[in-house]
């Protein structure tokens, strides 16, 4: 079963904002900027399995990730065009900003 994916026309600037106002969250979005599609299991900042995957689960609801299976794994990636044209520059400033975790 995939997990849900909204629109990301749908989803509000807010929630995305939101999603991004979290250190965890912004470092895993740093991650899949520079590294591109990623395992789940392959994020390694301090936290549980279980606030990994509830990390991820934001990021997924919220439109800045895709979530797709290969077999038990679970690949993760930036919906980086998606969000790029709905919200020019949003990522970029994002992105720029110092790393203060």
């Amino acid at each position: 079963m995939e997990p849900h994916e909204p629109d990301l026309a749908a989803v509000p600037v807010t929630a995305v904002l939101a999603a991004l106002a979290d250190d965890v969250r912004l470092q895993i979005v740093r991650a899949l900027a520079e590294g591109g599609e990623r395992a789940c299991g392959t994020f390694e900042f301090g936290v549980s399995k279980a606030t990994r995957s509830h990390h991820l689960k934001v990021l997924r609801e919220a439109g800045l990730t895709r979530t797709r299976a290969a077999g038990t794994s679970r690949y993760v990636r930036l919906r980086r065009d998606e969000l790029d044209h709905l919200y020019p520059g949003l990522l970029d400033a994002v992105l720029t900003q110092p790393n203060r975790s």
